[in-house]
């Protein structure tokens, strides 16, 4: 799958270190009502590219008032709109942070019916004050993608005991405890995130892989009902996410290919690939080896063995 993306990438990475494509980025919130709190449901959060691209489409937050949203490309601006019925629209002009983890935003709506301001696209609240949780949240992401696991850890719990609701915090404590090995906390961190969205596929991943490391044959067995049995049927997806260009969720699909068949090589190798597009070097020489160690002799071994002398 995509060998000749396979193969231009390394002469790509002959030529500068950070040849990867585009650096896609996430952001995840809650909308709220700025007096009640209460959760907003179907919001609408247009998202619109400032400059460069040309960029449109609009999200919708679930029942819980929260939001998820992937963005293809994450090294331009764009602008984000929070509105509902009944609310005064927020808007602002954001540059996200490409991490691991996603940025976070979570926005309080006026009830009232203001409408958009002439050229502004919408009518702009006053901005409030930063959210220290949020604040350190990101600062844990800068950590992380810099390979400060130990610092972002620190960080990622100075978020979470701010802002104990924080799910965001949670799942990037647990995927990041799970890296270092810590499988007790990576364990109790997974546990919170489900503790507040249970249909959190990634979570009940990290559960498996601890309960496993662990010996924990039980617990490794319950995480494993709750993710997709069909590896198959998930590697085939991926690799229809990969060939259009969307490696950030082809990613969460792999691994949960994996957590269904941890002897799927092939996955092993799609998902290093993805590591390596997005400069995730730790990461991408644990799933190229293993796909190696699973078949040394495979179709793409020639090229895994080429890409490991590249994220050393």
């Amino acid at each position: 799958m995509r060998r000749t993306l396979a193969l231009g990438l390394l002469a790509l990475m002959a030529i500068a270190g950070n040849a990867f494509g585009q650096a896609q980025a996430r952001i995840t919130g809650k909308v709220t009502d700025a007096v009640t709190k209460a959760p907003i449901e179907n919001a609408t959060i247009h998202v619109e590219a400032i400059a460069g691209k040309t960029f449109k489409e609009d999200f919708k937050t679930k029942k819980d008032g929260t939001y998820a949203i992937f963005l293809l490309d994450g090294t331009i601006k764009y602008k984000f709109t929070w509105s509902a019925p009944g609310y005064a629209p927020y808007a602002e002009d954001m540059k996200l942070q490409i991490a691991g983890a996603p940025n976070t935003k979570d926005v309080q709506l006026q009830s009232g019916t203001a409408a958009p301001a002439a050229g502004n696209g919408a009518a702009k609240a006053p901005e409030a004050k930063g959210d220290p949780a949020v604040e350190a949240f990101n600062e844990g992401a800068k950590l992380a993608n810099a390979g400060d696991n130990a610092g972002a850890i620190k960080k990622m719990t100075e978020a979470v005991t701010l802002k104990p609701d924080l799910i965001a915090g949670w799942e990037a404590l647990a995927n990041l405890q799970l890296r270092q090995k810590d499988y007790k906390p990576a364990i109790e961190a997974a546990k919170k995130a489900l503790s507040f969205a249970d249909d959190e596929t990634e979570m009940w991943q990290v559960l498996f892989e601890a309960y496993t490391a662990t010996g924990d044959k039980a617990g490794a067995a319950e995480a494993k009902k709750k993710l997709p049995a069909n590896a198959g049927s998930l590697f085939n997806d991926a690799a229809k996410l990969i060939n259009a260009g969307k490696d950030a969720e082809a990613e969460s699909l792999l691994k949960q290919s994996i957590a269904a068949d941890p002897k799927f090589a092939q996955a092993y190798y799609e998902l290093g690939m993805v590591y390596v597009r997005t400069q995730k070097n730790a990461d991408a020489k644990a799933n190229l080896e293993k796909y190696l160690e699973l078949e040394p002799n495979g179709k793409d071994a020639a090229t895994a063995k080429e890409m490991l002398q590249y994220v050393k």
